[in-house]
């Protein structure tokens, strides 16, 4: 046992949409002391991945689809809000409903109490972080991926002279005038910074695959079904597909713009990085001064590493919001419920399921 350990019935991890949605659900059936549940957000603000996405990141679906259960957000006549709005959004929701937000708090790892204690429905869970220990019934997860770019692994990339960086560090274009950019991605990111970039500077794209650009944007039924695919791969145990293999890639007007100036023509995906810049087996190369990855993000899971919730086939297994290794945690925000529009579902459903497992033991 950790006799330091504070109590608490329910953990979420995560202070985004996903966390702050649970925290709603749970406080709306009737978790509102100190002991029932705590939030914990390693941001050092409100706004979850919003307070630090690139200056030109608009909120694609509308706002009225995407609000937070609970309180309004009404934007008539104005365009889609930008990261700093909608990070100001969620702290009204958060000052709103009081919800119990300690940060910033990093946590560390999710175990069993105690070393040797062989896991059962009723053994608390610790959660081990900078700011302390809680020991608690239950945890749901909503970490996300921000915290986790991927760059894929390419022979010679520590060779390249140039910079390097991932989009989760990308703000404005400005700062690459006169550089030339290689931007390597095939989503709805990379395609908005090279359409951006491309205004201000030489640019070339790479794709692992034909980029899809869609001449409008996904429908609601075009969302509900991803959201089905994706869950049939949850259910399964399968490793998580990136989103733009579903949607394709919206074309913004500054997309078409930049389709427009012939810089939306993509290569496949070099073979090597060069000090110079990168190469194909073919023999093609090409000069870079930067690269760029678009190359997506990775849910944040390293904490439930103790926990063994992965499948052999790569994923985590869910039933429900529930992993299906361990009914004690729930992933919000992962996978089918990776979007605004889906999160606050999958919250209410973490809160009901949580709840009842809680009227089950008593």
């Amino acid at each position: 046992m950790t006799d330091q350990a504070s109590d608490v019935d329910v953990v979420v991890i995560g202070g985004g949409q996903a966390g702050l949605a649970t925290s709603y659900f749970l406080a709306r059936r009737g978790h509102t002391g100190a002991g029932d549940q705590v939030v914990l957000d390693r941001g050092p603000g409100p706004g979850g991945a919003w307070q630090r996405v690139w200056r030109s990141v608009r909120l694609i679906s509308p706002a009225a689809y995407t609000r937070l259960p609970g309180l309004a957000w009404e934007r008539p006549g104005l365009p889609p809000p930008d990261g700093p709005e909608v990070a100001g959004y969620f702290a009204r929701y958060e000052r709103h409903f009081a919800l119990p937000v300690r940060r910033p708090v990093v946590v560390r790892s999710v175990r069993n109490d105690g070393p040797g204690v062989e896991e059962t429905r009723d053994t608390p869970l610790l959660v081990e972080t900078d700011a302390g220990t809680w020991r608690a019934r239950a945890v749901v997860n909503a970490t996300g991926t921000w915290d986790r770019p991927f760059v894929p692994a390419v022979p010679g990339r520590r060779s390249f002279a140039g910079r390097q960086l991932h989009a989760a560090g990308y703000h404005a274009p400005e700062g690459f005038a006169g550089a030339r950019v290689v931007v390597v991605g095939g989503g709805n990111s990379a395609a908005q910074i090279l359409a951006e970039l491309s205004e201000v500077t030489d640019t070339v794209w790479v794709t692992r695959r034909p980029p899809e650009l869609r001449s409008t944007a996904p429908t609601e039924a075009d969302l509900v079904a991803v959201t089905d695919q994706v869950a049939q791969r949850v259910a399964a145990g399968l490793p998580l597909r990136s989103v733009v293999s579903y949607t394709g890639i919206s074309r913004t007007p500054a997309v078409r713009a930049a389709e427009r100036r012939g810089a939306l023509a993509a290569l496949p995906m070099f073979d090597r990085i060069t000090a110079g810049g990168v190469a194909w087996a073919d023999g093609r190369t090409e000069r870079a001064d930067v690269i760029l990855w678009a190359t997506g993000f990775r849910p944040v899971l390293a904490h439930l590493g103790p926990l063994r919730l992965r499948d052999p086939r790569g994923g985590i297994r869910l039933v429900g919001t529930r992993t299906a290794p361990d009914p004690r945690v729930h992933l919000v925000g992962y996978g089918p419920s990776a979007s605004m529009i889906s999160a606050h579902r999958a919250a209410a459903a973490a809160a009901r399921e949580v709840l009842a497992e809680r009227t089950a033991r008593v």
